[in-house]
Formats: C-alpha cells, sequence, structure tokens
C-alpha cells in the first residue's frame, strides 16, 4: 500500500499535463501511486495519460463524462489506496521535495489530518516565478483560513483520507471556492489543518479563464463561508470578507479586468472594515493606491507591482 495517493483531475490538459507528472516522477519520495481522472477532454490528454501509463504501472486513469473538477477529485479519492490523498492539478508543478516534506512533517505532528506549504506563482509565457505565498507554520484557524486562504490551491493540500472521507469530501455543485469551502467544513468540523513555511508548490498564474471571473468568485467566497456556521461571528466575518475583496481588488489590477472593477471591490472592502483592509503592512495601502489610480495605470505597470 503507498504512502500518498496523488489525485490529478484533467481536463483538455494536454499542453501542460506533460510537466505535472514530470514533477510528480522527480520526487525524491517514491512511494505513491497516481490516479488520473480524465473529465471528458477533448483534446489529447486521455491518449496522454494513456500511453504514461503504459510507461510507469503507478499511474491508473479513470475516464468519465464531463462531471467537473470536484466530482473528478471524488473519484480519483474513492480509488485511492494510500493513507495521505495529495492533489495535484494538471497544470502545476511539484517541487522535487513536496511528498518527503509533508511525510516528514506528519511524521512530527501526528494530530495533523492535512498539512500545506508555501507555493510560487509562476508566469506561464515566461516560466519565472513572479511571486510567494505566506504561511504561518503551525495549525491554522478558521479565522486566519477565511480572508486570504493560504492554502491557495488544491495542488497545495495534503490530506489523510480518512479525514477527507469523514469531512464529506468535495462539493461538485460548486464552480469557485470549492476548495475553500472543503477547508472550512474541515476546520469548523475539529480537523487539524497545518502550515509549514517550505515552498512546495509551483501555480501557474493565468490572466483569464475561470480563476478571473472576479463576481463569480466573490460570490463562492460567500457560499463557503456558509460553512462555518455559528462558529464565525458577524464581526469575523465581516473582517475576513473585506480581506478577500482586498485579495479580488488584487486579482482585478493584474487581470485584464474593466480598471472600474478593481476599484469597486477595494471601496466594498473599505466599507465593511477599514481597518482589516487596510493592514497586512504596505499591501492593504498600496492595494487600495492602486485601485484608486487603476483608471490612468497602464495594465502592464498594475500587472508588474500585482505579479
Amino acid at each position: 500500500m503507498p504512502r500518498f495517493s496523488v489525485i490529478i483531475a484533467c481536463y483538455n490538459a494536454e499542453a501542460t499535463l506533460g510537466d505535472t507528472l514530470a514533477s510528480l516522477r522527480a520526487q525524491t519520495l517514491q512511494d505513491w501511486e497516481a490516479i488520473c481522472v480524465d473529465d471528458g477532454s477533448c483534446d489529447g490528454t486521455l491518449a496522454l495519460l494513456t500511453a504514461e501509463a503504459e510507461m510507469d504501472d503507478r499511474l491508473c486513469v479513470i475516464s468519465q463524462e464531463n462531471a467537473g473538477p470536484s466530482a473528478a477529485r471524488n473519484a480519483g479519492v474513492y480509488m485511492a489506496r494510500g493513507e495521505w490523498i495529495a492533489f495535484l492539478d494538471a497544470d502545476d508543478l511539484w517541487l522535487p521535495e513536496k511528498l518527503a516534506h509533508i511525510a516528514e512533517i506528519a511524521s512530527h505532528s501526528p494530530q495533523s489530518d492535512a498539512i500545506y506549504g508555501k507555493i510560487s506563482f509562476f508566469d506561464p509565457r515566461t516560466s519565472k516565478d513572479t511571486t510567494c505565498s505566506s504561511v504561518v507554520p503551525g495549525p491554522i484557524s478558521l479565522d486566519a483560513l477565511l480572508g486570504e486562504n493560504p492554502v491557495c490551491t488544491l495542488s497545495n493540500l495534503c490530506v489523510r483520507r480518512q479525514s477527507f472521507i469523514e469531512a464529506g469530501g468535495l462539493r461538485d455543485d460548486m464552480k469557485y471556492s470549492e476548495d475553500l469551502e472543503f477547508l472550512i467544513r474541515l476546520v469548523a468540523g475539529g480537523k487539524i489543518l497545518t502550515g509549514t513555511a517550505s515552498l512546495l508548490v509551483r501555480y501557474r498564474a493565468s490572466f483569464d479563464g475561470l480563476s478571473a471571473n472576479l463576481a463569480q468568485m466573490h460570490q463562492g467566497w460567500r457560499e463557503a463561508v456558509c460553512s462555518a456556521g455559528s462558529k464565525i461571528t458577524p464581526r469575523s466575518r465581516a473582517r475576513a470578507e473585506s480581506i478577500h475583496l482586498r485579495y479580488l481588488a488584487r486579482r482585478a489590477l493584474r487581470l485584464s479586468a474593466r480598471p472600474q472593477a478593481a476599484r469597486g471591490l477595494a471601496l466594498a472592502g473599505m466599507r465593511l472594515a477599514p481597518l482589516s483592509f487596510l493592514g497586512g503592512g504596505r499591501r492593504g495601502p498600496l492595494t487600495l493606491l492602486s485601485c484608486l489610480m487603476a483608471p490612468v495605470m497602464p495594465l502592464a505597470l498594475r500587472r508588474i507591482l500585482f505579479a
């Protein structure tokens, strides 16, 4: 039985999947199996997976009609045999020591139900890292999870299979923030989510597409927060939403969105909880100032400042 079951949900990922699988094979800890779920791709993804599995019997390929990434991931977990589930999106990359470091943290922190680390965002046009996430080592509180989700992406999450099942898995009826909704449910249910300050994942930044729909991302965040129930107070929710709006405003500044979108998000965050929006050192004031100046700030400059 492998230590880790790596779940790779794939949809039209032919262009990036080869690099993703290469980063998995480059792991210093090789005690893993990979369950690759093709979610109804219409490009060469399934053929690529089939060819890869013929060369490496640690890869198991599942093909299903398109049902969305959460349904694909849940299907992969159902087939998993490992003690730990490690998610890996088909366009992200792991650093070679990712699994070894998670195994080390788990051995020193046996009470942890899930573990995550730092990620770097890289520009796919240049392959250069642009910025890194911030992680405070140790267990994360529910309040800290709600504002700027430090896990950032499911490619950064390893969770005990039993804990994943006990938390109810991923909701497959959500298009946005389904990963955050699961994490909120996990922590609100008494499970321990532990961070490590080590850089473990490279995340492919996107300037358009699914992750660029800011209004739906905000609505998804609101729906995710409902999973916390009475464990979050109205005041804590307002503070967290203000920080989330700041995060969306920063995304708007670097995306090809109308400048007014960034300004509207920033002002909404300031109305909710101005001290929270302006907190975090220079991040808050710089974001507010840039949002107010966005209509006269070139997109290229916005992307440099908020990459």
